[in-house]
């Protein structure tokens, strides 16, 4: 007998109950926000509307579906299951947090805050909720995503883009290489590798893209292209920055060989969950072979 779906709704902690989280109570924190200039008003309504939204979702699930809600610090210790159906009740960075954990569940962007999001990827209102959770899985678009593995099985899928590089601001040092290029390969030190997606075109690799004036065309959501740049390339007699920018098709791949004590991949700017790569081991990045099915 199979189970009745279950709806996921995903959301995060607003600005409001982190002050209050943080100050103890409503009082302490628009005192707090006053000091500076600011009104807590302005806050308390973006919370209101947040938990509007989240509320009004919530009455929009079928009677005979099961529910669940997880907060964005918890989706790496929730447990997907695969007759899920994932509403992601926020912004649309929120959808690339959930991306990585989910895996071939069809999910739903619901903006909470219209106005204030691009709306890439939240890109329906809760009011529309009731009809698209009946047709959730019938119609959705297939985002390609990018993944980064290393030579120990370590494992990182993202929406829009996987940084590469060290933890902080000091220089990464390492050999950069396109697989099957003839073993081309370059010692480099600079700010980081940055590998993005058609959906990340629309934030951090289409800023670096402009920065460059690339001439390369930025990919679209659903297409099996990436592009990658290297970030300040530093040039010296031991390092190069003749690879510093590139596309990435289907099946090509761009390897790094550390050569710092210490790097990290890490995907969507969730830093706290990201792959610990030490002096020596490689890292192959490339289009992810799982896509983010997204309710259109």
């Amino acid at each position: 007998m199979s189970l009745a779906p279950r709806a996921v709704l995903v959301h995060r902690i607003t600005e409001y109950e982190e002050l209050l989280a943080h100050h103890g109570t409503h009082g302490q924190a628009a005192f707090f926000l006053s000091s500076r200039g600011r009104d807590i008003e302005e806050v308390a309504e973006r919370h209101r509307r947040a938990r509007r939204a989240l509320a009004e979702v919530t009455a929009a699930i079928p009677l005979t579906w099961r529910q669940a809600r997880v907060e964005r610090a918890d989706l790496d210790r929730f447990l997907f299951g695969p007759e899920d159906v994932v509403v992601v009740v926020g912004q649309d960075g929120l959808v690339a947090n959930v991306a990585k954990y989910v895996a071939g569940q069809p999910v739903l962007g619901i903006d909470a805050d219209p106005g204030r999001n691009p709306g890439v990827l939240v890109r329906h209102r809760p009011r529309d909720a009731a009809k698209l959770l009946a047709v959730a899985g019938t119609s959705v678009d297939e985002l390609t995503m990018v993944e980064a593995v290393a030579d120990d099985t370590q494992r990182l899928v993202a929406l829009n883009e996987i940084y590469l590089g060290a933890a902080g601001h000091q220089t990464a040092r390492y050999r950069l290489g396109l697989e099957d290029d003839g073993g081309v390969v370059e010692a480099q030190a600079s700010s980081g590798v940055l590998v993005g997606t058609g959906t990340g075109a629309t934030g951090w690799i289409r800023s670096v893209w402009q920065e460059r004036g690339a001439s390369v065309e930025l990919p679209g959501p659903t297409e099996h292209r990436l592009l990658w740049f290297v970030r300040e390339a530093w040039p010296s007699p031991a390092t190069g920055t003749s690879l510093v920018a590139g596309e990435l098709a289907a099946t090509a791949r761009l390897q790094v060989t550390v050569e710092s004590e210490r790097l990290v991949a890490f995907g969507d700017g969730m830093e706290a969950d990201a792959l610990e790569l030490t002096w020596g081991q490689s890292v192959r990045v490339g289009v992810a072979g799982t896509s983010l099915r997204l309710v259109g």
